[in-house]
């Protein structure tokens, strides 16, 4: 009997996603654990493997197309022995429609990029007045053709008429009106704001992940109350001590970053200020009984935080190693849900582009993120006299509904301590 492929929900929020590509075509045999696509969910670009063996019979969603609910089948499969075009037409009633209109929602979004804006034709309405349920795409098909659409029956949801009714139909012997000529639309405009700016532009659709970074970061804006505390700290000794490090452990093949010692420094801070290793979570706080440090990294389709967890616990040379992985796997695009969803506290490095200091939007539902800068020489007072250091801006943002101004001092001061007296981070 023929296997509907469905949807996978690949994450927990997720209810819909795009189907990047698929890696099989109909005719190939899979077996259990073969990837058979990529699949772009609300989090990243994830592969999509077998579950059970067979043939693919049919692919009935394109690649790239955009907007799948979950549990949409996507293709059938066929078991061994089973006749391939017979399989392909097994699928449950209602797929192809889905499927259909899915293609249809990706070629509208695609001509509404490219095309300038044209008016929109009134809906067509049957011989009784009632508006006849076709697609845009449908309409805008007829309309090319001069076909009337009372005139023809449609295959989709509820007699619903899709693209597949009108591109084979021919005009019959009531044909639609012929719509007035209408002047050519007018090149499209770019954008402007307040009428002060007019500068040309290129749209570009947004992909899921950065949809659900501006849903977050704006929740997180408007209704976690911030607060922000930044100190100065002098990165010489961290610096010396990293150098004796990776000198030690260079016929390891380990090289420690300074952004890895700064994930154990965190991570060592919360040991210390526990009523920092919180969450808000309505009627209740959440006390973390472990650090697991989520770390930005920025990848092609956006910010994502791939997750040290237990850092407090973890020797350098761990974090090191797991820190390089998920930071390759982020930018690629291949992260498991497992290895960036979660977290108890963020950190967000800028130094390395020279940025000095910034202020980092909470990542809800944590409580704090710690945001750092560039170590650069400045004057500095070392021992009561003024000396060139190297120095280091350190900003922790914190949701003030769950941490107290003076609970985050006292993180930032330990921070602080752990980084300018680095041998706490290596016992």
């Amino acid at each position: 009997m023929p296997t509907p492929i469905k949807m996978p929900a690949l994450s927990p929020t997720m209810e819909e996603g795009t189907l990047a590509k698929w890696l099989v075509k109909p005719g190939d045999t899979v077996s259990a654990g073969d990837i058979m696509a990529e699949i772009e969910t609300d989090k990243a670009t994830m592969e999509f493997e077998a579950v059970d063996e067979g043939t693919i019979a049919s692919i009935m969603v394109d690649e790239g197309t955009e907007g799948v609910k979950v549990g949409t089948v996507i293709a059938m499969l066929a078991e061994e022995g089973e006749d391939l075009d017979e399989a392909a037409k097994a699928a449950p009633s209602g797929g192809e429609a889905q499927a259909e209109e899915a293609r249809e929602e990706k070629v509208e979004q695609e001509e509404k990029r490219t095309e300038a804006p044209a008016p929109t034709p009134a809906a067509a309405k049957s011989d009784d007045g009632s508006r006849i349920k076709a697609s845009p795409l449908a309409r805008r098909i007829a309309e090319q053709k001069g076909l009337d659409l009372s005139t023809i029956t449609g295959s989709g949801p509820n007699g619903r008429i899709v693209k597949a009714d009108v591109e084979d139909a021919k005009p019959g012997a009531a044909p639609a009106k012929e719509a007035a000529a209408a002047p050519a639309p007018a090149p499209a405009k770019p954008a402007t704001m307040g009428g002060d700016l007019d500068a040309p532009y290129e749209a570009q659709k947004l992909n899921n992940v950065r949809k659900v970074i501006a849903r977050r970061l704006t929740e997180a804006k408007q209704t976690i109350p911030h607060i922000y505390l930044t100190v100065d700290v002098r990165l010489d000794a961290l610096l010396k001590l990293r150098s004796e490090l990776n000198k030690s452990l260079e016929a390891d093949g380990i090289k420690l970053s300074v952004n890895d010692l700064l994930i154990k420094a965190q991570a060592r801070a919360l040991q210390r200020v526990p009523l920092c290793n919180v969450s808000f979570q309505g009627d209740e706080l959440y006390q973390y009984t472990r650090e697991d440090i989520s770390v930005a990294v920025a990848a092609p389709s956006g910010l994502i935080t791939p997750i040290i967890r237990d850092a407090g616990r973890k020797g350098l040379a761990q974090i090191s190693a797991e820190m390089k992985e998920l930071a390759g796997k982020a930018r690629d695009g291949k992260l498991q849900p497992h290895e960036f969803q979660g977290g108890t506290a963020s950190l967000s490095n800028l130094g390395m582009f020279g940025t000095k200091q910034f202020d980092a939007v909470i990542n809800p539902p944590q409580a704090m993120i710690l945001a750092v800068g560039a170590g650069e020489q400045r004057p500095h007072v070392v021992d009561g006299a003024l000396a060139v250091a190297t120095v280091m801006s350190a900003t922790g943002s914190f949701d003030h509904r769950a941490i107290d101004g003076a609970d985050g001092a006292q993180f930032m001061q330990a921070f602080q301590q752990l980084v300018e007296n680095p041998m706490g981070l290596v016992v």
